[in-house]
C-alpha cells in the first residue's frame, strides 16, 4: 500500500507537467507553420526562444535542454521549407547559433533554479522540524477539555515567529500559556522556546500559577542577560514577553488565571461573548528592573459548554484597509455555537478577508470547550462575576 501510494505522488507531478509540456512543443509547431505560410520577408523563427524560455517554470534542466533543440531543429527545418539552400545561409545559421546559445542559457539557468529550489525545500523541512520542536501543536483533548490551535506568522514564508502557546496535563486539571514575544526574527523565536520549555518544566512542579510565572519570570530574566551581556539597559528593558496562563480543574468550573499584560481572553458562554480582563495589570515578563510586589490570580467560571479564546494582538491589532482593528469579540458573537476547530476556522477566514491577505504581525490563537460533564450532585461553591470583585483562589 505504501508502493503504490508513493508511485501515486510521484505520477501526479508527472501527469502535471508533461501536460504543461504540450504548451512549448505547440509553440514550435505553430510558429514553424507560420513561418513557413507567410510571405519570405517576414520571419517568425526568432519566436521559438520563447519554447524553451517558458518551459522552466515546470519542467527541469533536462527537459528544458529537450524543448530547446526542438526549438533549433524547428529553426532548421524552417530554412530548409522556405529554401534549402538558406540553410547554409549566413542568417539562417546566425538565427540557429543564437538560438542553440540561449537555449543552453536557458538551460543553465533551470539547473541552477531546480538547485535552488532542493534547498528551499530543505530550508522548509528544517523550519517545519523547527515548528514541531519549538512550537508542537496543543493536545485535542485534554481531560474534559476540546482544544484547537492556530498559528499565522506575518512572514508568509515563515512557519513560527514570536507568538506561542502551550499546554499540559497537571493532575487533575490542565495548564495552559499563550504569550507573545516583542519582535520578530530569530531572536523572538529564540525567547519564545525559553518560555515554553521553561513553562513545560514547571508547569508539573509548581503548586500555583503565582509560583509558575515566577519560575517563567526567572527564566527568560536569566536567558535575556547570558544572551545580551554587552546590550544597554534601555535595550534588555525593552525586551519582554506578555503572557497569560491558565489553571483549569477537571471537575470544578471555577478555573483561575494570571495575566501578564497580555490579551484579556474571551469567554462564550449561552450565546454571550465577555472579554475576561484582570483586577490588576500585570507587567510582562522579562522587564527584569521592574520589582514586582506579587502576582494577581483571578478567578473565573468555566462551566460545560462554554468556550474560551484565547488570542495574540496579531488578530486584535490587524487592521483592514481603512486603518480600522479588527472586532473580535463582535465576530466572535456570530460563531458562540461553533466547536473549537470550527470557530478558529471562522476567524482564520474572516480574518484574512478583512485585512486583505496579509497581516503585518505574527497571530495565534487557541479555543477551549469545556465538556458538559462534572462530577455527580457537584455545586458551584463560588459565582465569580466578572465586572465585580472576585474572591482570591491559590
Amino acid at each position: 500500500m505504501g508502493f503504490r501510494r508513493r508511485i501515486a505522488d510521484l505520477w501526479q507531478p508527472w501527469q502535471t507537467d508533461h501536460a504543461l509540456l504540450a504548451i512549448p512543443l505547440g509553440l514550435i509547431v505553430a510558429i514553424t507553420v507560420v513561418d513557413v505560410l507567410v510571405p519570405g520577408d517576414i520571419h517568425l523563427g526568432p519566436l521559438l526562444i520563447v519554447a524553451p524560455a517558458i518551459t522552466p517554470w515546470f519542467a527541469g534542466p533536462w527537459l528544458t535542454g529537450l524543448v530547446g533543440a526542438l526549438a533549433v531543429v524547428a529553426q532548421a527545418i524552417i530554412a530548409v521549407l522556405r529554401d534549402p539552400n538558406e540553410l547554409f545561409s549566413t542568417n539562417h545559421q546566425v538565427q540557429i547559433a543564437a538560438l542553440a546559445l540561449l537555449s543552453l542559457v536557458i538551460v543553465i539557468f533551470s539547473r541552477q533554479r531546480e538547485h535552488r529550489m532542493r534547498q528551499l525545500e530543505q530550508v522548509r523541512s528544517v523550519s517545519e522540524a523547527t515548528q514541531r520542536v519549538v512550537l508542537p501543536p496543543l493536545p485535542h483533548r485534554l481531560g474534559p477539555l476540546r482544544i484547537a490551535s492556530a498559528y499565522r506568522a506575518a512572514d508568509d514564508e515563515a512557519l513560527i515567529g514570536g507568538d506561542l502557546y502551550a499546554a499540559t496535563r497537571t493532575g487533575n486539571g490542565a495548564r495552559l500559556l499563550i504569550g507573545d514575544v516583542r519582535g520578530k526574527g530569530m531572536t523572538a523565536i529564540s525567547d519564545a522556546s525559553v518560555i515554553m520549555g521553561s513553562f513545560r518544566d514547571a508547569a508539573h512542579r509548581s503548586a500555583t500559577l503565582a509560583e509558575l510565572a515566577g519560575v517563567l519570570e526567572e527564566s527568560i530574566c536569566r536567558h535575556l542577560v547570558e544572551h545580551a551581556p554587552h546590550s544597554e539597559a534601555d535595550e534588555l528593558y525593552e525586551q519582554f514577553v506578555t503572557v497569560l496562563m491558565l489553571d483549569i480543574p477537571d471537575e470544578d468550573p471555577v478555573a483561575r488565571m494570571i495575566n501578564c499584560g497580555h490579551p484579556p481572553p474571551l469567554l462564550l458562554h449561552k450565546h454571550h461573548v465577555t472579554a475576561l480582563y484582570p483586577r490588576h495589570t500585570e507587567p510582562p515578563l522579562g522587564m527584569c528592573d521592574l520589582p514586582r510586589t506579587g502576582l494577581t490570580i483571578d478567578p473565573l467560571v468555566f462551566e460545560g459548554d462554554d468556550t474560551l479564546l484565547l488570542y495574540t494582538d496579531g488578530i486584535i491589532e490587524a487592521r483592514s484597509s481603512d486603518g480600522t482593528f479588527y472586532p473580535l469579540a463582535e465576530r466572535v458573537a456570530q460563531w458562540t455555537d461553533s466547536g473549537p476547530e470550527a470557530l478558529l476556522d471562522h476567524i482564520r477566514t474572516d480574518l484574512t478577508a478583512y485585512v486583505g491577505g496579509q497581516l503585518n504581525d505574527d497571530a495565534a490563537a487557541v479555543a477551549i470547550q469545556r465538556s458538559p460533564r462534572l462530577a455527580p450532585g457537584h455545586q458551584l461553591r463560588k459565582m465569580v462575576h466578572l465586572t465585580g470583585s472576585p474572591d482570591h483562589a491559590d
